[in-house]
């Protein structure tokens, strides 16, 4: 049995679908009380492992329309039709990806009006947000603000909700260093890993941990898998229990007794 360890925290929240609004504080605040920080979404697709050090930054957009509600038959000019007015903003605001430096915005989301028969008074639509810099997200809301100052119809009334869910993970020297010693570890066992040191669309809890230490912040020691987030069967790998469960023992002894690097 091995316990040349100090301490070891497990940390579980509940609200990470929500981009954990109750827990990202303890989250940071146990980053910075701790050596290491790994984490444990899910790691890789169903033929490939992976570790990851950099994860996107996450925001939320929401544009919200107020129009003038009047009968769609009698008295459609009385009207202010929101969602009209709705379709003209997502239209103009369609352009804001640039793959290039990892920012994506996708409007996801949308509905307006309450009966068929009636111009609608109210519209809104969402859209998902993801960068690879924090700026980048200062750059995108300043961008939506300006734009929805132009209007298809004078008399609706335009607003715009931005929210910052989760900020970037970023490749340091210490995640890389203990990035190469864990990939080292799974080929021990006859395991192929990969070390990926730029996001790939998704984020991670462990950004918040980062945001309180300089210390490795590593993601990926969960199973393989396919079909998160999608209409598709979700599922793991179950042949990848065993290597990762060897992977996390190993490093956490090698961390333990000075072994692994750190920085």
């Amino acid at each position: 049995i091995f316990r040349d360890y100090g301490t070891l925290t497990v940390l579980i929240n509940g609200d990470e679908e929500i981009s954990s609004p109750g827990s990202r504080t303890t989250i940071a605040k146990a980053g910075g009380e701790h050596d290491v920080v790994l984490s444990y979404e899910g790691g890789g697709n169903p033929q490939v492992d992976n570790l990851r050090l950099a994860t996107s930054g996450i925001g939320a957009a929401t544009i919200n329309v107020r129009g003038r509600a009047s009968h769609a038959g009698a008295a459609p000019e009385r009207g202010v039709n929101a969602l009209y007015e709705l379709a003209h903003q997502v239209l103009q605001a369609r352009d804001l990806s640039n793959p290039k430096v990892g920012t994506h915005l996708n409007w996801t989301m949308g509905r307006a009006g309450i009966v068929r028969n009636m111009i609608p008074p109210g519209a809104q639509a969402q859209a998902d947000i993801r960068v690879d810099r924090v700026a980048d997200l200062d750059g995108i809301e300043a961008t939506l603000r300006e734009r929805i100052k132009n209007k298809l119809l004078p008399e609706a009334e335009v607003t715009l909700e931005f929210e910052r869910r989760r900020p970037p993970l970023q490749a340091t020297d210490g995640s890389r260093a203990l990035g190469r010693y864990a990939i080292g570890i799974t080929g021990e066992i006859g395991e192929k890993a990969q070390l990926l040191e730029r996001p790939s669309g998704g984020g991670t809890d462990a950004a918040f941990a980062a945001l309180s230490t300089k210390a490795p912040v590593i993601e990926g020691f969960g199973l393989r898998g396919f079909g998160s987030h999608s209409t598709n069967a979700e599922y793991i790998v179950i042949s990848s229990i065993v290597p990762k469960l060897y992977l996390s023992a190993r490093l956490i002894m090698d961390i333990s007794t000075g072994k692994a690097p750190l920085q």
